[in-house]
């Protein structure tokens, strides 16, 4: 199947923004948030919950969408029509993105040696970028393999929702 530049970062800017607001919103209620980045430790590191900025996240991570498409069309025969390319995206993900990132972030090897957060606050944020992740990769092959309108329609309203949902988070403080 031909994939265009356009469609592939489209299709990596939806899905990214897209299952990062679902998983940021379901583990922030699973882990309360709102609690675990008012301690101490986390109070230094992470915006609150009720910052403007945290309500802006999910539509500005439409950057980090294309960012995302821009890097991975380089690398998307490695993935696209290929066995297990759900898992070798993911991998990516995680070696690149998640563990290996060459910043001290939270989860990731340099962040466990490098910063003064405790191993359970390590891993208590590895659940959502994990799922995250996850559900990117897996629902990115799956609309290479099953493509159709449904999907645009689908991924344009939500984009709207998510967009609108910031703004109104943003500006109804």
């Amino acid at each position: 199947m031909k994939t265009n530049f356009l469609q592939f970062t489209w299709r990596v800017t939806a899905l990214h923004t897209v299952t990062y607001f679902v998983a940021g919103l379901f583990f922030s209620q699973l882990f309360n948030y709102s609690s675990l980045f008012d301690t101490e430790i986390l109070s230094v590191y992470m915006k609150p919950v009720s910052s403007p900025w945290v309500a802006a996240g999910p539509a500005l991570n439409i950057l980090r969408g294309i960012l995302f498409g821009v890097i991975l069309w380089g690398l998307k025969d490695a993935f696209i029509n290929v066995k297990y390319g759900w898992l070798k995206l993911w991998s990516v993900f995680l070696g690149f993105a998640v563990i290996g990132t060459a910043a001290a972030a939270q989860g990731s090897l340099e962040g466990i040696i490098y910063s003064e957060l405790p191993l359970m606050t390590h891993l208590k944020g590895l659940p959502e970028v994990l799922t995250q992740t996850l559900l990117f990769s897996v629902l990115l092959l799956q609309w290479y393999r099953k493509p159709g309108k449904v999907w645009n329609i689908l991924m344009g309203v939500l984009m709207g929702l998510i967009v609108l949902m910031s703004l109104a988070g943003v500006f109804l403080r």
